[in-house]
């Protein structure tokens, strides 16, 4: 998912480069039926950005989801939740 999310910035002349973008995930197991499942993941992006880039970086993470391999592997059995904090890039 981060992967592919940094596909998306990229095309939008957003940089990923490890200083300016990273990823928190967690998750939730629960037992459903007797069984362990992971039920939801939860990806808070962090996003060091020019502020002219901001709306850019904001489209990317509403469409990312629907080009990203794992996820479009998982929808409709895990909950995916994601959020982008962002900071302003000095020029």
């Amino acid at each position: 998912m981060m992967g592919t999310l940094a596909a998306v910035l990229a095309g939008k002349k957003i940089k990923t480069f490890k200083h300016l973008y990273k990823a928190t995930v967690t998750g939730d197991i629960e037992d459903v039926d007797g069984v362990l499942k992971i039920t939801r993941i939860n990806v808070h992006y962090h996003l060091k950005v020019p502020k002219e880039k901001r709306e850019d970086a904001k489209e990317a993470l509403d469409t990312y989801l629907s080009l990203c391999p794992a996820a479009q592997s998982v929808i409709g059995c895990i909950d995916i939740n994601h959020e982008l904090t962002m900071e302003d890039l000095e020029a």
